[in-house]
């Protein structure tokens, strides 16, 4: 009886012993999957909780890794050295004729002070998007302008020669885009005329000015209308009269009469009164109408009247 107890007794101990063995595993067991092996803590301060990031995506690098991989990548063979030279050439005269136009855009001037600027900017877009080889036989049209689907070398250059083609700057300037022609020069000459005589007489009596200026400002307004029928005028020539007419008529208050004032006076004149010179040339046209119906009657009524009283004698 006694050894049955003791053997029952030992086996006890032995379960025991498992039971705690088998817990102590299986906590370490879910320690260790909590810590590792599926997620992976992130960086964290001194005092701070970990953070677990994704099973499935752990960048390696910063955020600034993927544009340090361009730099890995191979020189595109077929983008040499002379294209790499003529597109920051291009880069470069495309800045500098920007910088002119912005202080050319008012009072506009774009046309007189930066025509040699867009004729450096077309010249190198020309060995570009030309059939021109340069060194070692070598083209850069395709690499340069067809090589992507936005071509931006390409769209550039159009923003910036669509804006000198509306300014009709081609009208005002020689063929070499060096600077202003002959018209120019001779419509500039009677503009600074014009402005000087305002500026000595704009402090007194603007009688005075309207009076003293008044040739001045028609020889300039008649070279502008002439210009404006021959179409050589340029949005610098525009820009510049519309300041002058301003200043004229709004700001002095002046006015300058027409040659053609008296001829419209006369045919306006001629036109009020051409319904009455219709209707009465109209009246006494009928009026001799009539006597010629008249007449004929009385005289066949007189001679059978006289018919027959010859009759009766």
């Amino acid at each position: 009886m006694s050894l049955h107890r003791y053997n029952l007794g030992l086996l006890l101990i032995i379960l025991n012993i498992y039971s705690l063995g088998l817990i102590d595993a299986l906590n370490v067991t879910a320690s260790d999957s909590a810590a590792n092996p599926l997620q992976a803590p992130s960086d964290h301060s001194h005092g701070s909780s970990a953070v677990v990031s994704s099973p499935v995506y752990k960048p390696a690098v910063d955020s600034s890794y993927w544009i340090n991989l361009l730099s890995s990548f191979p020189d595109d063979l077929e983008f040499s050295e002379y294209c790499t030279e003529l597109l920051r050439l291009f880069g470069q005269r495309y800045v500098a004729f920007v910088n002119c136009l912005v202080p050319a855009a008012r009072p506009v001037r774009v046309c007189q002070n930066c025509s040699p600027g867009y004729s450096s900017l077309s010249e190198v877009f020309l060995n570009i998007s030309s059939d021109k080889l340069g060194p070692a036989n070598e083209s850069c049209r395709d690499s340069i302008l067809r090589s992507d689907r936005l071509m931006l070398v390409f769209l550039l250059y159009g923003s910036l020669d669509t804006i000198w083609k509306k300014s009709n700057c081609k009208q005002c300037v020689t063929t070499d885009l060096t600077g202003p022609n002959n018209d120019t020069l001779y419509y500039l000459t009677l503009l600074n005329q014009t402005i000087t005589c305002f500026e000595k007489y704009k402090e007194g009596n603007y009688t005075e000015l309207c009076k003293n200026c008044k040739n001045a400002y028609k020889g300039l307004n008649d070279l502008y209308s002439g210009m404006e029928k021959n179409s050589t005028l340029c949005i610098d020539l525009e820009d510049s009269m519309n300041m002058t007419r301003k200043l004229w008529s709004k700001n002095f208050a002046c006015s300058l009469p027409r040659e053609e004032t008296i001829p419209v006076i006369a045919v306006s004149s001629f036109m009020l009164f051409l319904p009455i010179i219709f209707y009465l040339s109209s009246f006494l046209h009928s009026e001799q109408k009539k006597r010629k119906l008249i007449h004929p009657k009385r005289a066949k009524s007189h001679t059978s009247l006289m018919n027959i009283q010859d009759k009766q004698s």
